[in-house]
């Protein structure tokens, strides 16, 4: 027995406006077997790296033939185009912004499609809620056995938009590295652009940014006092700063964008 087709929802729309609930009822009414996985709706707005980022680390935890469908579209009702991917196992519909920048980068042999079929998409589509009546019904055609070749005419990768995502650079004295902050999550703590894996283990380091200065890398919060802040290696892989029982973000006057600096204690 074939299992269900999953798309994931991924935007900058929030949860306090009707949008997210008509992209999955438009799904519902044409793929209504599809299970739809609501991946986040509280990108930053307008925010296309922070989107591009977490898609890029939820990735591996679907299933394969997943469908993401990634909506952070400042450029909405412009000239910029929307597309469709098939990146190995998964297939991606998105504006074409940059927001599948790491999809593009890490699948070389990928194919792309432009969404100009309006076979499937909303009749008399508005300009402003591509997600309702291009992305979402494209997505949900593919999810009932529509093939990928027949949505639009192919589009070559190279030409598709990409942004510079985050990263970080070592410290002129080679004791540590700088980045800076990629999003604050729910909790108030903060996700910054230096994996984890940088760090060299069994040694000593510290953290700073914004009114913080160095705040030691532990494994987790119960290492220091309620109240007090840390870093850590979070589940993103990167390292991440938290105050416990805390918001670390608006304690600490941490923002989006904010510099960060780790080194050797």
């Amino acid at each position: 027995m074939q299992p269900r087709p999953l798309i994931a929802l991924l935007t900058d729309f929030g949860t306090g406006d009707t949008f997210a609930g008509v992209m999955k009822g438009v799904i519902a009414s044409i793929c209504n077997e599809a299970r739809i996985i609501d991946l986040t709706h509280a990108i930053s707005a307008q925010n296309v790296r922070e989107g591009a980022f977490h898609l890029d680390r939820s990735i591996p935890y679907f299933p394969e033939g997943s469908i993401f469908v990634c909506i952070v579209d400042p450029g909405v009702g412009t000239s910029r185009r929307p597309i469709a991917v098939q990146a190995g196992q998964f297939r991606f519909v998105a504006p074409d912004n940059g927001l599948l920048t790491p999809v593009l980068d890490r699948h070389p042999r990928l194919r792309c499609r432009l969404l100009s079929d309006t076979r499937y998409h909303l009749p008399t589509p508005s300009s402003t809620f591509h997600g309702r009546d291009i992305f979402c019904p494209v997505a949900a055609h593919l999810a009932a056995g529509v093939p990928f070749e027949r949505i639009g005419p192919e589009v070559d990768p190279a030409t598709c938009t990409r942004v510079r995502m985050f990263g970080s650079e070592p410290l002129e004295n080679g004791n540590g590295w700088k980045g800076e902050v990629v999003s604050i999550d729910h909790f108030g703590n903060v996700v910054t652009s230096i994996e984890a894996s940088l760090l060299v283990q069994h040694a000593v380091w510290s953290v700073s940014a914004g009114t913080a200065r160095a705040l030691r890398v532990v494994a987790t919060y119960g290492e220091v006092e309620p109240g007090a802040a840390l870093a850590y290696a979070g589940s993103s892989g990167m390292i991440e700063i938290a105050v416990r029982n805390g918001n670390a973000a608006r304690e600490l006057l941490i923002g989006a964008g904010s510099p960060v600096c780790i080194r050797k204690a």
